[in-house]
């Protein structure tokens, strides 16, 4: 058993003022990618520009917090850029409506701009006391808010590379930074990507909140909600009571599950 950034233990000292590890204690969460442990609470940073909100990276990540069992904020970033181009514009419109999506599936959405100070304090009173984790698309912005919360602090930041339309790693270690709230947060490396290492086909429906009340008060794990004849949560999609973006990176993910588990 490996130990991880946010594992306690009991350790000796040593004679030379360094210490060893004797144990491991039992964990309450486990993350795979980021590696960190006992974190009650996901922070998921994304842009609303440069680089552009990545909803399937969202819900990616919404089904590992889902998994792991923990509580899960979404963070937006960068909300000056979006503002900048007036309120009528197409993004901004499209960006309410995700938003109210979200948070009518159970997911406190917080806008901020770590440039005008805006939502950074309401991110800092939800990690009082608690172990948390940033984690998101590279080239988001993760570390700014926490340069604000925590003043110097410094950890590097960087602009996004245009070229490729994604953010380049600036944070290349996982690391326990302590608030003065009583909350640490872990400052994990951005990712483009992710893999479904703990999460089964049968299981990945119960990863999706908005699934649960067509669940018809039998067993929900099992349930593929594919081809099941009267299947509640494909008539609710079709009804537009569950979002139809959101089922089709449903069906996404189901299939990524499926082809690893034949490679393997």
């Amino acid at each position: 058993m490996s130990p991880l950034v946010g594992d306690r233990v009991e350790f000796e000292l040593t004679e030379n003022g360094e210490g060893t590890v004797d144990e491991i204690l039992p964990r309450t969460s486990e993350l795979i990618r980021p590696q960190v442990a006992n974190v009650d609470l996901a922070v998921l940073v994304f842009s609303v520009d440069e680089p552009a909100l990545n909803r399937q990276l969202l819900d990616k990540f919404l089904v590992h917090t889902e998994s792991a069992g923990l509580e899960t904020i979404i963070c937006l970033t960068k909300r000056d850029l979006l503002r900048a181009k007036g309120p009528d514009a197409e993004d901004a419109a499209d960006l309410e409506s995700v938003i109210r999506l979200y948070e009518s599936i159970g997911y406190p959405v917080i806008e901020t701009s770590a440039k005008e100070g805006i939502g950074v304090e309401e991110v800092g009173a939800r990690l009082a006391g608690r172990i948390s984790v940033f984690a998101g698309q590279s080239g988001v912005g993760k570390s700014s808010p926490l340069n604000a919360m925590v003043p110097g602090l410094g950890l590097e930041t960087n602009a996004i590379s245009m070229k490729l339309g994604r953010g380049k790693h600036t944070t290349r270690h996982v690391e326990l930074i302590p608030l003065e709230n009583g909350g640490m947060v872990a400052d994990t490396p951005g990712f483009s990507s992710l893999d479904f290492l703990q999460v089964d086909a049968e299981g990945l429906g119960a990863c999706f909140r908005e699934f649960a009340p067509y669940a018809e008060g039998r067993r929900f794990r099992g349930r593929l909600h594919l081809h099941e004849p009267g299947c509640k949560v494909q008539q609710a999609k079709e009804e537009g009571r569950i979002d139809a973006l959101r089922y089709e990176h449903y069906l996404q993910f189901l299939g990524e599950i499926k082809e690893k588990k034949r490679r393997y």
